[in-house]
This record gives C-alpha cells, sequence and structure tokens, in this order.
C-alpha cells in the first residue's frame, strides 16, 4: 500500500487534522485552499496554481470581488431566511452560524471590511430591517417572496372579513338595545311631604314607588288584617323589589357587553399592521445618500405604488422622477393644522387634520376628516404611520 493511498494511515491522520475550523490567516479563498501551518500556507503561495489563480484574478480583480460578494451575501440571506425566517435577531449570531460551514466565502474577499457595514448595506438595500441598540445591531428579514406576499393577504383578508363580521354584530346589538330602549318611558318620580296620621303610625321609605304605596296600604290596613296577611303583603313588596333590580341589572348587563365588544373592535384596529406603508399623493423625504447631495434630504410626491414597497416620486423642487424602495424614504410630518393620510394601523387610508405632536414619544393626535369615522379623534399615533397629504 502506497503513501499516497487514500486509506494509508498517514493519508486519515490528515484528513482527521483538518475537519473543523481552522486559522484564517492560513486560508486561500481563490484556490479555495485551507492549510494548516504557516509553511503549509507559504508554500501554497510558492505553487504554480496559487500563481495561475493570482494572474487570473490581475485581469479583472472587481469581477472576482462582485462574485464573491454575491455568494457571501446569497449564502448569509439564505441563512438567515432558513433558520430565523422574519424573527429579529443580532447579527453576530447569524454570521456566526454561517462561518461554521467549512466551505462558508470569507468576509476579507468581499467588499465589506466589517460585519457592521454589511449589515448596514443590508438595510440601505432593503434586504433586512436594522436597527442598533446598546447590545449591537439587530437584523431581522424582509420576505418578499411571490408566495409568502400572497399567503399574507390571504390572512389579511381573513381577518378584515372577521373584523366586518364583529362590526356586524356589534351594530346588530347596538341597534337592539337601542330599540328596547325607545319603547320604555323613563319615569318621574313624584315628591310627597312627610306625614303621618298618629304617633304609632310607621313611616317607611322606598325609591320604588309601587312599594312606597303598598307598604302604606299595608301599614293602614295592619290592624285589621293581621300580623299573617302583613306578611303577605310584605313578601309581595319584597318579590316586586327583585324583579324591579334583576331587571336593571340585566339591563346593565345588555350595555356593558356591548361596550366590551366595542372596546375590543378598537384593540383590533389598533393592533392591525403590516409592513408596507406606501400610498400616492403623499409627501415623503428622501434619506438615501446613494443618489448624491442633490436628492438627499429632498421632499417628493408619490405618484405611484409598485408591489406595495416601490414608488415612483417626483421631486418638489426640481420636478425630476425616481423610482424608490420605502426603505429609502420617510414620512413627513406638517403644521398642526394641516391634512394628513394615515399610513398604518386600524385607521389605514382615511384623512385627517393635525391637531398636535408630542415629541417625546415621537406620536401626534390627528381628528379623522373622512370615512364613516369622521369626526373621530385619535391620539398616540405614530410619526411614521402618517404623512402629509400632497
Amino acid at each position: 500500500m502506497g503513501k499516497s493511498d487514500f486509506l494509508s494511515p498517514k493519508a486519515i491522520a490528515n484528513r482527521i487534522k483538518s475537519k473543523g475550523l481552522q486559522k484564517l490567516r492560513w486560508y486561500c479563498q481563490m484556490c479555495q485552499k485551507q492549510c494548516r501551518d504557516e509553511n503549509g500556507f507559504k508554500c501554497h503561495c510558492m505553487s504554480e496554481s496559487h500563481q495561475r489563480q493570482l494572474l487570473l484574478a490581475s485581469e479583472n480583480p472587481q469581477q472576482f470581488l462582485n462574485y464573491f460578494s454575491q455568494e457571501f451575501r446569497n449564502d448569509f440571506l439564505e441563512l438567515l431566511r432558513r433558520r430565523f425566517g422574519t424573527k429579529r435577531v443580532h447579527n453576530n449570531i447569524v454570521y456566526n452560524e454561517y462561518i461554521s460551514h467549512r466551505e462558508h466565502i470569507h468576509m476579507n474577499a468581499t467588499q465589506w471590511e466589517t460585519l457592521t457595514d454589511f449589515t448596514k448595506w443590508l438595510g440601505r438595500e432593503g434586504f433586512c430591517k436594522v436597527d442598533e441598540t446598546p447590545k449591537g445591531w439587530y437584523i431581522q428579514y424582509i420576505d418578499r417572496d411571490p408566495e409568502t406576499i400572497r399567503r399574507q393577504q390571504e390572512l389579511e383578508r381573513k381577518k378584515k372579513q372577521d373584523l366586518d363580521d364583529e362590526e356586524k354584530t356589534a351594530k346588530f346589538i347596538e341597534k337592539q338595545v337601542r330599540r328596547g330602549l325607545e319603547g320604555k318611558e323613563l319615569e318621574v318620580p313624584v315628591y310627597t311631604e312627610l306625614s303621618r296620621e298618629s304617633e304609632e303610625e310607621k313611616v317607611a321609605f322606598n325609591l320604588n314607588k309601587g312599594a312606597s304605596t303598598s307598604v302604606a296600604t299595608s301599614s293602614k290596613t295592619s290592624s285589621v288584617l293581621g300580623p299573617s296577611a302583613l306578611k303577605t303583603v310584605e313578601g309581595a313588596v319584597k318579590r316586586k323589589e327583585s324583579s324591579h333590580s334583576s331587571g336593571q341589572s340585566k339591563e346593565k348587563k345588555k350595555k356593558s357587553a356591548l361596550d366590551e365588544i366595542m372596546e375590543i373592535e378598537e384593540e383590533k384596529k389598533r393592533t392591525a399592521r403590516t409592513d408596507y406603508w406606501l400610498q400616492p399623493e403623499i409627501i415623503v423625504k428622501i434619506i438615501t445618500k446613494k443618489l448624491g447631495e442633490k436628492y438627499h434630504k429632498k421632499k417628493a410626491v408619490v405618484k405611484e405604488v409598485i408591489d406595495k414597497y416601490t414608488a415612483v416620486v417626483k421631486m418638489i423642487d426640481s420636478g425630476d422622477k425616481l423610482k424608490l424602495d420605502q426603505t429609502h424614504l420617510e414620512t413627513v410630518i406638517p403644521a398642526p393644522g394641516k391634512k394628513v393620510l394615515v399610513l398604518n394601523g386600524g385607521y389605514r387610508g382615511n384623512e385627517g387634520i393635525l391637531e398636535s405632536i408630542n415629541e417625546k414619544t415621537f406620536s401626534a393626535t390627528i381628528t379623522i376628516d373622512s370615512g364613516p369615522l369622521k369626526g373621530r379623534r385619535v391620539e398616540g399615533i405614530l410619526y411614521e404611520d402618517i404623512s402629509k397629504l400632497a
């Protein structure tokens, strides 16, 4: 058995030693060759195959850089999509899991120098939602697969249908309660002077008109009818009072149940949010620097919305038309008294008048100015959920 045989002890020992991750300083990305020590890496750099790869790379270095960057991005996003889905996760957790695979693309061979630069780039390009915290950068994958979007639309349609059914039920209950209250006339209390014919006569107070007359009658006839008849009359009075109080408690229960349904409906409306917010005829501000200083921090009007996440905007000052993703735009908050459009939440699509702004909580108070909710005052609506109307 020769030394170079696959089943020789030396070959088996070499394969055992080369298992798992090794030092990055002795890895050649061009040749995809991992060396175990400095001497081996030096020998590899002097080899003919490595020199040929360097000559190929020197002819068009940008092509190789773009290729490695694209492979790194695709593998990283695929791992993020399969492993974590649309959950918010620390970028270092995803990166550590990515580099645990032996055949991964090293970041040294890409256009990004650090993981933070790569994370910011993902946010600028709209692949993920990124936010910085004291614990580091967090990322959240934005799934724009057509099948996923279709499932989300079906869930939204079903949720809207459930809300419509609950609204119909609440309106029906409210109508029944109103109809029941219309047939009843409120009893006007009659106030009389306190008087008694004799010193031995007992004076009884009762808010129920029928009960008071019954007690008065029973007091007058107690001497004639005797104690047994008096007990019978008092029992009838108590039964009448209990039936009246039970009727009032039932009416209160109906009202409280209606109020509870209305509160649940309002809470569901407030929590109904989506990850897209673009609407035509709103004023937005461009926040990306990729277009240069000419368009950075400038305002534009949304003329058309494409696939919910992309908008065709027209610059207010120059009149230029641009096609931008919603991650490159932000909403514009006007002065109090101006018209705004609700872009997200339960009041989505309704126009309103801006009443006031709370800078501490980054929220505003508006009054709905259109639709069936016209005149309703909404407090605590976030800045990103409203924008100025053109």
